[in-house]
């Protein structure tokens, strides 16, 4: 029997090979394809509305659901769910609605801080393990130099501004009998957002595109001192500035109230789908649980950086117990303790709403013109909301 596995993980044949050499009758065919939200999304529905599509999928969490509302996904309940236990709670819950399970989750981005531990050292700042105290390590970083920044504000990441918000306590999208609420300006938000607002006024954090030729320059010269991202960006890292190799260290996201425990992730994270019109889903459902649970195969996708392993325990995990290279970038640190940490403290209630694109752009947009025009970030947030309500009402959504 051939399976048809669709995924744009580089490097994730090995895990296919893998599974491939474990077994007699079943063998899984790999397609590589376009990152999702690149075109990959587009070619698997075609494919189901065609009526010959792959029989597993990548998906992105923050797709799920539209691939629910194009009635894309075959419900795997009956052959995965004698093994949520497996896996960290919230990851298993992007995949389940309405009690049925539509995916099995791969891979996370919690958020953590990257932060130059030799410019904090030297300024004497204590790692800010509150919001509060990262306000006033922004105050001491920006007074050593004309170009010194702890960070950067990426107007350009809408996942990193929903990261911030779900790390302040918001909760943007509940669905209940097919009915969502949306509260993208609700208080949580507007908190965060105030806060990033007075790092703007006081010019404690440089305007800059992440990932952009300027952004790459100043992670390599020092005038950035942090950058609050996923797990996986550690090996961005890495090869943005490796010559600044044993100056870098990783610290757990800073909390709104002392002593809170409070994470969040960089736009979720991804899974493997059982697309509508399988010839075989029993046994794509099956190839879906070993390859994101089996302990060769996670070791495997931790290596190619296919993000923070959805399993509840990674003892096992090879790679996560010894990587001298990583270690060594972060003065020893072993970084992964803090991901770890991060990834069980993510609130598991989140839930991502149909037409995630719309959301990340309509954020993105108006958050870059808010900036541009020196206009609140709240009245973004409300535009925001505005904006992704009457996109779900056009699409027949239902919206409460």
């Amino acid at each position: 029997m051939e399976i048809t596995f669709q995924s744009w993980v580089p490097n994730i044949d090995k895990a296919v090979d893998a599974f491939n050499a474990s077994q007699n009758d079943v063998k899984v065919t790999l397609e590589t394809i376009t990152a999702g939200p690149d075109g990959g999304y587009a070619k698997m529905l075609s494919a189901v509305q065609a009526g010959n599509p792959a029989d597993v999928a990548q998906l992105g969490y923050d797709a799920i659901p539209d691939f629910l509302v194009n009635n894309a996904l075959e419900d795997i309940t009956e052959h995965v769910q004698g093994d949520a236990d497996k896996f960290v709670p919230w990851q298993w819950e992007t995949g389940v609605f309405n009690d049925k399970v539509y995916a099995v989750p791969q891979a996370s981005g919690p958020l953590g801080q990257f932060y130059r531990k030799d410019i904090f050292d030297t300024l004497g700042i204590a790692y800010p393990t509150t919001w509060d105290e990262y306000y006033e390590a922004a105050k001491t970083i920006r007074a050593s130099g004309p170009d010194k920044y702890i960070t950067a504000f990426a107007f350009n990441q809408a996942p990193w501004l929903i990261g911030l918000s779900q790390q302040g306590g918001a909760n943007w999208f509940t669905a209940e009998n097919d009915a969502w609420t949306v509260d993208i300006d609700g208080e949580e938000t507007k908190k965060v957002a105030a806060f990033w607002q007075k790092l703007i006024d006081e010019d404690l954090v440089k305007i800059e595109a992440d990932f952009s030729s300027e952004w790459n320059a100043d992670m390599q010269n020092g005038n950035i001192a942090s950058w609050i991202s996923g797990s996986w960006a550690d090996a961005i890292l890495r090869g943005t500035a490796p010559e600044t190799a044993g100056k870098w260290a990783v610290g757990e996201m800073p909390q709104w109230e002392a002593g809170e425990n409070a994470s969040a992730t960089w736009a979720g994270g991804s899974a493997s789908a059982v697309l509508k019109g399988s010839d075989n889903p029993k046994e794509a459902a099956e190839f879906a649980l070993w390859l994101n649970s089996d302990p060769e195969s996670v070791s495997i996708l931790t290596s190619v950086g296919a993000g923070w392993p959805a399993i509840s325990d990674t003892s096992s995990i090879a790679s996560l117990q010894s990587d001298p290279e990583v270690f060594a970038f972060y003065g020893g640190q072993d970084i992964w303790d803090i991901f770890a940490a991060s990834d069980k403290n993510v609130d598991n209630s989140w839930k991502w709403p149909p037409l995630s694109p719309t959301l990340f752009a309509s954020l993105s947009d108006n958050v870059k013109s808010a900036v541009e025009s020196k206009t609140p970030l709240t009245a973004a947030y409300e535009k925001t909301q505005a904006d992704m309500v009457a996109a779900l009402k056009a699409k027949g959504i239902s919206v409460r």
